[in-house]
């Protein structure tokens, strides 16, 4: 197949799937190799469809298929760099945990820019005494214990960002440690016409429905404050305006059904009080009990022959 062909090929498959898939997540695509690509195809089989490809090529199928859907030119302005395109139908959340799963880890290379921190752990490095120029050349403490040279304190050896030194890079890799992990990244996502980032994707239902709370109480202040009635705010008006007819009520000699408890209340304090009385007595009556009990503790008569007592003495 010549190269002209191959490109008519990815063509008509990119458009097709622009047609067929209403979602597509972008992902970056710095440090991953052709094999790790292939495993995270063969994980998104049945869910997604990874595509990658020049991005010249995918904008010009982008617009292409933008004739018959303008929604699609949201996407193009997310096309730059090392990016890929992976299309789905259903939910999104099970494609970004494949897609974070799927990470390997990395050895420091020289030149690399650190995606974060690396920091050597204090302890013994199985170094012989004669490579202490490694740690030396960083600034790093270190003593000769056992026969092997030991790290005295943890030490932050690379900061997020920086480029990593090709002494850095030794060392790491005399430690064995690899301190980077690569895999595709979720820059942006498009769903039918919207644009969101990845972090939405990391919103569970309990989120959403606090934040639907939150937006309904904002529509209902501003409805009651500005007094113009809405869905939010038609449930508060209700109570208000009940509250202002029993208030009403309670003030003048008109009576509603609902005031006329209250009413009877406020015109005999006494019948509330009566009202009351039931709690404590049905509490009294259960302890009716332990009161028949606390009659023989009554020492009457042992008071009694106590004073004759004391009389007959005087006497």
């Amino acid at each position: 197949m010549s190269v002209g062909d191959r490109k008519q090929a990815y063509f008509a498959k990119l458009a097709k799937l622009l047609e067929e898939y209403p979602k597509i997540i972008i992902v970056g695509a710095d440090n991953v190799g052709s094999n790790h690509m292939q495993k995270i195809r063969k994980n998104l089989r049945g869910k997604g469809i990874l595509l990658m490809g020049k991005n010249t090529m995918v904008r010009k199928a982008i617009r292409g298929a933008a004739d018959n859907n303008p929604k699609l030119n949201a996407v193009l302005p997310h096309v730059r760099g090392n990016v890929g395109l992976i299309f789905a139908k259903d939910d999104l959340s099970t494609i970004k945990k494949i897609v974070t799963e799927n990470r390997v880890s990395a050895p420091a290379k020289a030149g690399a820019i650190a995606p974060c921190d690396v920091i050597v752990p204090a302890g013994p490095t199985g170094m012989e005494p004669t490579q202490t120029s490694f740690l030396q050349a960083l600034n790093i403490a270190s003593k000769i214990v056992k026969g092997q040279v030991e790290i005295i304190n943890d030490v932050k050896l690379i900061v997020t960002g920086q480029k990593v030194g090709s002494s850095e890079s030794t060392l790491l890799a005399k430690l064995n440690i690899k301190p980077f992990s690569y895999g595709l990244a979720i820059q942006t996502i498009y769903d039918e016409g919207s644009i969101y980032e990845a972090s939405v994707l990391d919103m569970t239902d309990e989120d959403i429905v606090a934040k639907f709370r939150s937006g309904v109480k904002n529509v209902a202040a501003v409805s009651l404050a500005i007094g113009y009635p809405t869905v939010a705010s038609l449930p508060h008006l209700i109570i208000n305006g009940y509250k202002n007819v029993l208030s009403i009520s309670l003030a003048t000699d008109y009576t509603i059904k609902q005031a006329e408890q209250m009413k009877n209340y406020l015109a005999n304090p006494t019948a509330f009080a009566a009202a009351t009385t039931p709690a404590p007595a049905a509490s009294g009556g259960k302890g009716a009990a332990p009161a028949k009990e606390e009659k023989p503790k009554k020492e009457e008569p042992k008071e009694e022959e106590d004073e004759d007592m004391g009389l007959g003495l005087f006497d």
